[in-house]
Parts: C-alpha cells; sequence; structure tokens
C-alpha cells in the first residue's frame, strides 16, 4: 500500500514557485529521508503535506485518501526551534496532548490513555522526568519528549522536521533505533534531513528535492553522483532561471484545465 502520494503539486510564495511539479509515491514501513540543499523546499513540502500550507496546483494523498479522512492516523513533530518551551508544561502534559481529538478536547483521559502516555514515554527514556518542565530539559530531552507525544497518538504514519538537529550523538542513536523499531512495527516515518553523511545509514527510502523532485526510491538508487550533483551542484540552476521566468512574465502557477482527482 502506498503511505504517501503527491502529483502535480506546486507552492509559490509571491508567484515564486518553492515547489515545482511534484511528483511521488512512498511506501509503506519505511524509514523515508526527505533531503536536499537549503532552500530546496523541504520543510514547504513537509508543511504541505500536514495542509498547513495551500499549494497552488496538485494534491496529496495520505494511505489514498485525503488528509482530514486520515488525520487521526497522522502525526507531526516539527522542529525543535519552532516551539516555545518555556510554555509552562511538563513532560507528562505534553505526551497527554497527543491522546486528545479535536472532537474531544476536553475529555477526560482513560486509563488506557494513561497507560498509553507511558508508554510512550517509557519508550523515549525519559519516565525518570515525567513530572520535569519542558523548559528544564536538554535540547535532545525536548526531541524526545515530542516524539513521544506523536507515539502516544498512535499514528500509522509520522512526519518529523529535522528531529536529529542539536541532539548529541547518544539522543541521536537513541532516535534511531526508536524509530528502527517503529518502522519494524509496520509505521512509516518521513524525515526532513540535512545531513548527507548519514543518510545512507538512517533511510530506506529517499525523496531527494530541489525544487521539483530529482530521484525518488530507494536510498542505494537515489544517492548517485548523477542526482547529488543535480540536486546540488550550483545554487543558479534551471529551477532557478524557471523561477525568474515565472516571476518576470507573471505566468500563472496552475495549469490552464488541472483538475484535482
Amino acid at each position: 500500500m502506498i503511505s504517501l502520494e503527491a502529483h502535480n503539486l506546486t507552492v509559490a510564495y509571491d508567484k515564486v514557485p518553492v515547489l515545482w511539479d511534484i511528483d511521488f509515491e512512498l511506501p509503506t514501513g519505511k524509514i523515508i529521508g526527505i533531503i536536499g540543499p537549503n532552500g530546496s523546499g523541504k520543510t514547504t513540502l513537509l508543511k504541505t503535506i500536514m495542509g498547513l500550507i495551500k499549494p497552488a496546483s496538485g494534491y496529496v494523498k495520505v494511505f489514498e485518501q485525503d488528509l482530514d479522512e486520515v488525520r487521526q492516523r497522522v502525526a507531526y513533530v516539527p522542529q525543535r526551534e519552532s516551539v516555545d518551551w518555556d510554555f509552562p508544561a511538563s513532560v507528562q502534559d505534553v505526551v497527554e496532548m497527543g491522546r486528545y481529538r479535536k472532537n474531544s478536547l476536553f475529555r477526560r483521559l482513560t486509563q488506557t490513555d494513561k497507560e498509553i502516555v507511558a508508554n510512550a514515554i517509557e519508550k523515549v527514556k525519559l519516565t525518570a522526568f515525567k513530572d520535569r518542565q519542558i523548559s528544564q530539559l536538554s535540547g535532545g530531552q525536548q526531541q524526545r519528549v515530542f516524539i513521544a507525544r506523536a507515539l502516544a497518538q498512535g499514528a500509522d504514519i509520522f512526519f518529523m522536521d529535522e528531529p536529529f538537529v542539536g541532539v548529541d550523538a547518544t539522543t541521536e542513536t537513541a532516535i534511531l533505533d526508536l524509530l528502527t523499531t517503529m518502522r519494524d512495527e509496520g509505521k512509516t516515518v518521513v524525515i526532513v534531513h540535512h545531513d548527507l553523511q548519514t543518510v545512507s545509514g538512517y533511510f530506506d527510502h529517499l525523496v531527494l528535492l530541489n525544487t521539483r523532485v530529482i530521484a525518488c526510491g530507494p536510498t542505494a538508487e537515489v544517492l548517485t553522483q548523477e542526482n547529488l550533483s543535480n540536486a546540488y551542484g550550483g545554487q543558479l540552476t534551471l529551477l532557478s532561471k524557471i523561477q525568474s521566468i515565472i516571476k518576470e512574465k507573471e505566468f500563472p502557477i496552475r495549469e490552464k484545465g488541472f483538475e484535482k482527482r
């Protein structure tokens, strides 16, 4: 089964395309990396998949359905820098948020919910810190709190934006071990990642991005010299020229006659 697919996806800011005619299909039960140079659209792609940014054209399907139809099966771990860590909440409070749904924000947690939360905290090795305020945690511990919240949701697909940034080597290994366990349990993990040196050891499958999809497939097939050169070699590429032409000529982003399927 396809876990995630994008077709004819274009996202633009001020008529400048950040993502251009994106097409890919991703398998289930894999750890998948979204890689590419700075400014290539990695985080924009993740936010578009999550419905946080509206595309100019094209569409995304999760488990072959619209996001709203499967939102309860989807978990999102944002960049650590985007979170207000001074918010007065404990580790337990944050992870419990994973058990609340849009239509049940004010219900009390059941005993089953509490057991799921405790198990999620244990999986990220933070049981001893469950009552600690999140502002008092290290960067690696803070990252693990939000992974625990995602685990508490009981999702089937996890989207993570740079989860390895700002963590020490021990925490990085612990996170990777956890992601491997999740994959082995049939979960799909999609990660925005920037460190090319660790890509081959971390991911089963890759989307190599630079405004458009340069390559998508098993890691060994994507990590070729030609693909990496196309993605990273020189910043003033054909893609940059396309952006300039579209902005200068004010061409419409949406293709004429395009209809969402």
